[in-house]
């Protein structure tokens, strides 16, 4: 139960955690991809719909404010334009995390159905996507590694 909370928790901040530590702890792919979605949900939960307080109260504590027209910055601006919640969503578990995603789609203006509906859509698609391509790499090199004299 603890390391399904572990992995729980560590998927709140970045999807990969969970097919690794699900491998690592004998869980099915299935399995893994069901703890790796709710980790990255509940987090796009709390700041799809608490990201303003969040952002006005807790964030302004703690972190200076920060330029805001960064070359990072402009490249989101461009793929929102483009893409819109889509874009954003697609990105959030394989290059950004769950957190950085939600605040970016609500920042700049996103729908809350929206956001919600193409997050929890691409993290199931990425999440199975890298859970499977590691458990059966992960069995290959196994395999590959203890057949070698």
């Amino acid at each position: 139960m603890l390391t399904i909370l572990t992995i729980y928790f560590l998927c709140m901040f970045k999807i990969i955690f969970g097919p690794t530590m699900g491998y690592a702890a004998g869980f099915s792919p299935l399995f893994t991809v069901l703890i790796t979605v709710s980790g990255m949900m509940t987090t796009v939960t709390i700041f799809t719909f608490l990201g303003k307080r969040i952002r006005s109260g807790i964030l302004k504590k703690f972190f200076k404010p920060k330029k805001i027209f960064t070359a990072k910055n402009r490249r989101f601006v461009r793929i929102w334009r483009k893409y819109g919640e889509l874009g954003i969503s697609f990105l959030t578990p394989i290059l950004l995390s769950p957190p950085g995603g939600s605040i970016i789609a609500m920042v700049l203006g996103g729908s809350r159905k929206k956001t919600m509906g193409y997050m929890l859509l691409w993290s199931v698609v990425w999440s199975t996507i890298i859970t499977y391509t590691f458990y059966y790499s992960g069995d290959a090199l196994r395999d590959f590694l203890r057949s070698r004299p």
